[in-house]
């Protein structure tokens, strides 16, 4: 790609959009969406393309679900669209504002943070979530997918250009269509022309974004989630929340990738968690809860319900090995460990952990006050899923990533995330 002419591109459009009135933004992002809406069956065509390519090149199922489109998901991204439109324009919002002794005015103001780049894997929605995030924050953005889903990106940065042409408005955002990683280095050395990277993925992709930039990066992170099933849990619900937290989308961030049990119900819970996932993910466990975990697998129940439908059979209990703690395993497969109280799940916690979705099942209100106090997380739940750590969940309407840092932004990240401030400060003549 020709990368300083896209650059130029993008910070021209940069100061165009930045004098866009919200009405004239939403004008626009109309227009994407009904573009997006009425050419669904070139989108679908080109992403059945990338899915059949990640099939034949072995991609994972959970992996091969997070890339896959259908009428539902492209339902979805509309609606996304849609909320962002109704939400109110952060730009020119007023932080603060006072008047000095010296009698000056001085507000502090939300702007634009410039020329945006994301780098991120196989989701095509991000395509579209990091475009109008971008656009209704005032933002230039130029995307960088991954090469598995370079047709479905393209698709609809068509369809997101020709919604722009159509309602006459800036441009401001381009695709790099690049498989290789030269466009990566030359994103991340880009001091002046891009503002600040951000990367979504897996962990390489990150720590390559991090350790490489030159150019300041707002950090999303892998996501080692945990769930801690406490001694004063009711544990039907733990049940259920490490069901959804583990299975709805094992590919997603926010899947609980360890589970932990205090020993003190881990007799009682475990038999009833093994029967919940029914040989559909494989649990490495530590030595208290592997004889637990399987003879309850070995029992008749157990062994019934593996053939009802249970992908690992009587593999879906084994010993954990050391490395299995602290791994973004991205599949149906999680580890389970012991604890003797809710201070231990925390130490656990906070050693093993990505800084991402953390959650407490407990109907001790002190354990789940201690254990929202002490994690350190961008998201800390009590008696919920971790899969609600989404933009969209959290009322967004979209997102560019879960920040698991503490600079900037933190948690999902909306349009005020896109933004940072400036003083605008009024005198009549005072001088110091």
């Amino acid at each position: 790609m020709d990368f300083e002419s896209i650059c130029t591109g993008l910070r021209r459009g940069a100061e165009k959009l930045a004098r866009q009135t919200a009405a004239q933004k939403n004008f626009a992002l109309e227009a994407v969406a009904a573009s997006i809406d009425s050419s669904r069956n070139s989108i679908l065509s080109a992403n059945a393309g990338d899915v059949a390519r990640a099939e034949t090149n072995g991609m994972s199922p959970a992996l091969v679900e997070r890339l896959s489109l259908d009428e539902k998901k492209i339902d979805g991204i509309l609606a996304g669209i849609r909320i962002l439109i109704n939400q109110e324009d952060p730009v020119g919002e007023e932080i603060a504002g006072w008047t000095t002794p010296s009698g000056m005015q001085i507000r502090q103001v939300r702007v634009p943070l410039g020329v945006v780049a994301i780098i991120y894997e196989s989701r095509p929605n991000v395509t579209v979530d990091a475009f109008c995030l971008a656009y209704k924050s005032g933002n230039a953005i130029l995307l960088r997918g991954s090469s598995s889903a370079v047709e479905s990106n393209k698709a609809l940065v068509k369809c997101i250009k020709d919604g722009l042409a159509s309602a006459g408005v800036p441009e401001a955002v381009e695709l790099s269509e690049s498989t290789d990683h030269e466009d990566v280095q030359q994103i991340l050395t880009a001091v002046g022309k891009i503002d600040v990277v951000i990367p979504r993925g897996g962990k390489k992709l990150i720590q390559t974004v991090v350790q490489n930039a030159r150019v300041p990066v707002i950090e999303t992170g892998s996501g080692v989630c945990h769930l801690y099933i406490d001694d004063a849990a009711d544990l039907p619900m733990a049940a259920a929340i490490a069901e959804n937290a583990k299975i709805q989308r094992p590919g997603a961030c926010n899947a609980v990738e360890c589970i932990l049990v205090n020993k003190k119900i881990a007799d009682t819970f475990l038999p009833v968690l093994e029967k919940k996932f029914a040989g559909r993910v494989q649990m490495r466990a530590d030595e208290t809860c592997y004889p637990l975990l399987k003879a309850s697998a070995e029992s008749d129940t157990a062994a019934a319900a593996v053939k009802d439908g249970g992908r690992y059979g009587q593999d879906c209990v084994v010993q954990a090995v050391a490395g299995d703690y602290g791994y973004e395993f991205l599949d149906y497969i999680c580890t389970v460990h012991a604890v003797a109280s809710v201070e231990e799940a925390v130490a656990y916690i906070n050693t093993h952990n990505t800084k991402h979705s953390e959650c407490i099942v407990t109907n001790d209100r002190s354990h789940a006050r201690l254990f929202q106090q002490q994690v350190d997380a961008a998201c800390v739940y009590v008696n919920s899923s971790t899969r609600f750590t989404d933009g969209g969940e959290f009322g967004f309407g979209a997102e560019l990533g879960i920040s698991t840092q503490k600079l900037h932004a933190r948690g999902p990240m909306g349009i005020k995330a896109l933004t940072t401030t400036k003083y605008l400060i009024d005198g009549e003549g005072q001088i110091r």
